[in-house]
């Protein structure tokens, strides 16, 4: 209840931010016209950067600047250069709604974020609203990782593009690996308590019940995001179900504390996770999650072939950090490629020239589906296990553990439908 308040709050707050002052309107910069393509692109990047979650957020936009200073200097959009602007939402619906209004104060046209689907759904909403009443104003919106299935479907929007798998395509290949492992029995759910994790917990247990009927789901647990710093009672519960695994959509400080509490409890549980590979988890399950944690994701640095591995190596080289984040790479891709299709950086016609797009990801071609503007792309079934010089090359932050490919699902395998009825503008 308190979840769906505080995005109703959200929601209302958007509709009444979208109405902006004049002057505003009269300050903003305009784009180059149709044909131009040249000059700087400021790109709003409004996520967490203090809090529980700041660490991952201080990884998000380090993966993001250094991604723009690649494209930038190999000039994948040509003479266009790209700079990053960041703005802490703190992981508040509300706060992102307040930067997002600095942001256009900016004169900034192009927005990411991704930790959070509560803010996402905030930004759409706004971002949608303001584009309707600012038309030669527009927005686009590029989400890299908040995977609530509402945003390309019921809530779908012209001007939202989601770069990462979203949680139905994350439980379709987590259940096609959990249906081949037989001593899977009885599972427990834990997720956080907003839309997201909600749409996690119903994803598994309907996916469990279509390819495993005979898996018991023993217990399921609901949090709040972002404030609990000790999960020694839900572990608690958890072994007290005689579970022997967990489904989890937890992220950041909530799956690093999660683990830790398994860990000390001595849970003899698997986890089945969508983002164990987060800043803090890895140190979290050291060698206690070896042969014990899995994960969905669109990539892993141990993917075959090492087709990534010079970024990898780079970034690790610059921040003494670990890249994760497959999707800052993708985002650019598709941008740089959509303006040099629409010969302009305006935003509209940026966002026509990438519906539709295939390109090149770290992991595999990937095609933004102009349908719902859902990147459909390969999803990988990893577990974490001790870095062996072959399956595992890299560790991540420092472990001497990593993430093992186990499968590689083609984009078409995890492929959802979608009940999106996109309302498109005019095309200019």
């Amino acid at each position: 209840m308190r979840a769906f308040r505080a995005l109703t709050l959200s929601i209302a707050l958007a509709t009444a931010f979208a109405i902006q002052p004049a002057q505003a309107q009269r300050n903003r910069p305009a784009m180059p016209a149709a044909g131009e393509l040249k000059g700087t692109v400021k790109i709003a990047w409004i996520d967490p950067l203090s809090g529980m979650m700041a660490p991952v957020g201080q990884n998000l936009l380090r993966s993001w600047q250094f991604m723009a200073e690649k494209a930038n200097a190999e000039k994948w959009a040509g003479d266009v250069r790209f700079e990053f602007v960041p703005l802490d939402n703190k992981a508040s619906p509300q706060e992102s709604l307040t930067v997002l209004k600095q942001a256009i104060d900016q004169g900034i046209r192009y927005v990411v974020q991704g930790a959070g689907s509560g803010a996402a759904i905030a930004l759409s909403d706004a971002i949608t609203k303001h584009n309707e009443r600012n038309p030669g104003k527009e927005i686009v919106y590029l989400n890299y990782a908040a995977v609530d299935p509402s945003l390309t479907n019921e809530r779908c929007s012209f001007w939202h593009f989601r770069l990462d798998v979203n949680a139905d395509m994350k439980m379709e290949a987590l259940t096609t690996q959990m249906a081949k492992e037989p001593k899977i029995k009885k599972v427990y759910l834990i997720n956080q308590d907003y839309s997201f994790g909600h749409a996690v917990e119903k994803s598994a247990e309907d996916y469990l019940k279509r390819k495993r009927p005979d898996i018991q789901i023993v217990g399921k647990d609901r949090h709040p995001l972002a404030q609990v710093r000790d999960f020694a009672p839900y572990v608690a519960k958890i072994k007290a179900a005689g579970a022997d695994t967990v489904v989890t959509g937890n992220w950041g400080s909530d799956m690093a504390l999660l683990i830790k509490a398994a860990k000390d409890a001595n849970a003899n549980v698997d986890f089945y996770t969508y983002y164990a590979g987060t800043t803090g988890v890895p140190t979290a399950m050291g060698a206690s999650g070896a042969e014990r944690v899995k994960i969905a994701a669109n990539w892993i640095p141990n993917n075959p072939g090492g087709k990534s591995s010079d970024i990898y190596d780079a970034f690790k080289k610059k921040y003494d950090d670990d890249f994760y984040t497959m999707q800052t790479h993708s985002g650019l891709t598709m941008l740089a490629q959509g303006m040099k299709k629409a010969g302009s950086i305006d935003p509209i016609r940026v966002a026509f020239a990438m519906e539709g797009a295939k390109f090149q990801t770290l992991n595999g071609e990937a095609e933004m589906r102009a349908s719902d503007h859902q990147l459909q792309q390969n999803i990988t079934i990893a577990t974490w296990a001790k870095v062996d010089g072959k399956a595992v090359r890299y560790d991540s932050e420092k472990t001497g553990y990593g993430w093992r490919n186990d499968a590689q699902l083609d984009a078409y395998v995890a492929a959802q439908p979608t009940s999106c009825q996109m309302k498109r503008p005019s095309r200019p």
